[in-house]
């Protein structure tokens, strides 16, 4: 099969489309065509070195969600058959025309979606309903605060978060951006390029979902409501705080919660699609047969067809290295996919 590898630790110029040989789907395992994969920070870091595959994942084929069809079963496979349209989150290798996946993990994409949507919907949704509503447990009627709010996360999150019935704050280095964030149900666009956000924060909130890190700890804690939820995601400025007032922590009852999906075992990751599957996939317009309905009591908003993938481009597999440099640019809103 083809697929991207690094044959370096490096800058773009490091990826290359080469010949690798076909993964063999073991024991409950499936074996998808990938048309098409998202693109995401992680795969970034990777490529640079710094941020290495789980054990069990491919070291040198980056790429950590999809959307395929499923071409070859593993023994004891009861849950899909071949041709079936899925997608999903893997620690990697998904930059490649094959991967193999837990038949547990996988997802089915809502009928009649771009292979390109989808393959926007698992890191992004996963994750911003992990953060959100798991760990965060955002409720009806609150505040949240999203960091770098035009991220594929970021987007997924302002969805979500309207869905439960919160009011929506983001932050983002660029004001252009915040028109179509509006569109998708952003309240209040604060612009980081202008001073910074504890500035601009009207009232304080209930839940940061925070990707900045270290340098932005300090005024997360300032704009949390007492008993607030800081939710902290990644470290795109760095993971070390210099200095820090932990007081405030114990006067409000914050919580600081930290959350990861790379590293989880196959018990979490299978437990999260199912949550996953119940609970938000019917979002899309997909009515999936679940043991359990929709949790319509706890938010009455949620709606089939509330959410949507937000791409901003789709760039061929072969143009990896220029798709990469755009999101080092951090142009657009929303994700950037590659297809086969």
């Amino acid at each position: 099969m083809r697929a991207i590898v690094h044959t370096a630790a490096g800058g773009p110029e490091v990826l290359a489309l080469r010949e690798v040989p076909d993964p063999t789907p073991g024991a409950h395992q499936l074996r998808i065509r990938v048309h098409a994969a998202g693109l995401n920070r992680a795969d970034l870091l990777q490529r640079k070195g710094s941020y290495p595959a789980p054990p069990g994942w491919p070291a040198d084929i980056p790429g950590l969600e999809y959307a395929g069809e499923v071409e070859a079963l593993g023994a004891g496979v009861s849950r899909w058959k071949q041709g079936d349209r899925v997608m999903g989150l893997v620690g990697g290798g998904a930059h490649a025309e094959f991967v193999v996946v837990s038949e547990a993990e996988a997802l089915p994409v809502p009928p009649g979606m771009p292979w390109a949507d989808a393959a926007a919907i698992p890191e992004a949704f996963l994750t911003a309903h992990d953060a959100l509503t798991m760990r965060g447990r955002l409720q009806r009627g609150e505040r949240v605060l999203i960091h770098a709010v035009g991220s594929g996360v970021g987007t997924a999150a302002i969805q979500l978060a309207k869905a439960i019935g919160a009011s929506v704050l983001g932050t983002s280095r660029t004001a252009s951006k915040f028109a179509q964030l509006t569109s998708l149900g952003l309240d209040l666009g604060i612009d980081t390029a202008v001073r910074p956000f504890r500035e601009q924060v009207p009232t304080p909130v209930d839940v940061v979902l925070d990707v900045l890190g270290g340098p932005a700890f300090q005024d997360n804690l300032a704009v949390l409501a007492p008993r607030g939820r800081l939710v902290m995601l990644g470290f795109l400025q760095g993971p070390r705080v210099q200095e820090a007032n932990l007081d405030v922590i114990l006067r409000k009852r914050l919580e600081i919660i930290g959350t990861v999906m790379r590293t989880r075992g196959p018990e979490e990751r299978a437990a999260l699609a199912a949550e996953f599957r119940a609970q938000i996939l019917p979002l899309f317009g997909l009515h999936v047969a679940t043991e359990e309905p929709l949790r319509s009591a706890d938010h009455p908003s949620w709606r089939p067809g509330a959410l949507r993938p937000v791409v901003h481009a789709v760039f061929p597999m072969a143009d990896v290295a220029v798709a990469h440099s755009a999101m080092e640019r951090n142009v657009g809103v929303g994700k950037l996919v590659l297809a086969w």
